[in-house]
């Protein structure tokens, strides 16, 4: 640590520390939320999340989304703790906790916000989807009703096989016509890359399924 001190904390070995501190804080975040564990943690900092039952549960199924909040958490703890931690000496080796323990506590700072986007973008997923299955659900007009109902049924099928409720949103949003980029800002993903990802992973789940008479 006194190299990196003498270097100012940049560099090329500093890179190396921090990339080796990045891939040790995304695992940890990993395992706390997928035991849950992270809400105890942040209890003790007078951080009062209460999450849901369905907020556990679909961080102890969904490996992507752990990731997605871990490595979120991480970006965002970095400045600070580099700051506080290093260039203001806020960690020392006899202050007693380890850096990456110093580093961890930073994390636990900042994961309280990622989780409150969370569950606001969960919200507006839900509000998205439920908006799209309202206006097909709408009476059709009787001079265009069979293309109507038709239409209208292939795209309700399309919802209801999307078992994930952020591609559900996505999609919900696509088809009634907003671009990847207003979808990005409405559900409040991190990049029209990840709603890309999103739409091109549902496309591909669609392709296998056509066909068939059920959703697989």
């Amino acid at each position: 640590m006194l190299v990196l001190a003498r270097q100012g904390f940049q560099g090329r070995q500093y890179e190396h520390f921090v990339e080796e501190l990045v891939r040790y804080g995304v695992s940890v975040l990993r395992g706390w939320m997928h035991s849950g564990y992270i809400f105890r943690l942040a209890a003790e900092r007078g951080y009062g999340l209460r999450p849901h039952e369905l907020d556990l549960e679909a961080l102890a199924s969904d490996s992507d989304l752990r990731e997605e909040l871990a490595t979120m958490t991480v970006a965002q703890s970095l400045p600070s703790f580099r700051q506080r931690a290093l260039v203001d000496g806020g960690w020392s080796y006899e202050g007693g906790a380890s850096i990456t323990t110093y580093f961890m506590g930073a994390c636990l700072t900042y994961f309280p916000n990622e989780f409150r986007r969370f569950r606001s973008s969960q919200e507006r997923q839900r509000l998205a989807v439920q908006r799209q299955k309202t206006v097909y659900e709408n009476p059709v007009h009787p001079l265009s009703a069979a293309d109507e109902v038709g239409a209208k049924l292939q795209v309700m099928e399309e919802l209801e096989c999307i078992g994930e409720s952020r591609t559900q949103a996505a999609v919900a949003l696509l088809l009634d016509g907003y671009t990847q980029q207003e979808i990005c800002q409405i559900l409040g993903e991190p990049s029209v890359r990840a709603v890309e990802g999103l739409l091109y992973r549902w496309r591909q789940k669609a392709q296998s399924r056509r066909g068939g008479d059920r959703c697989g």
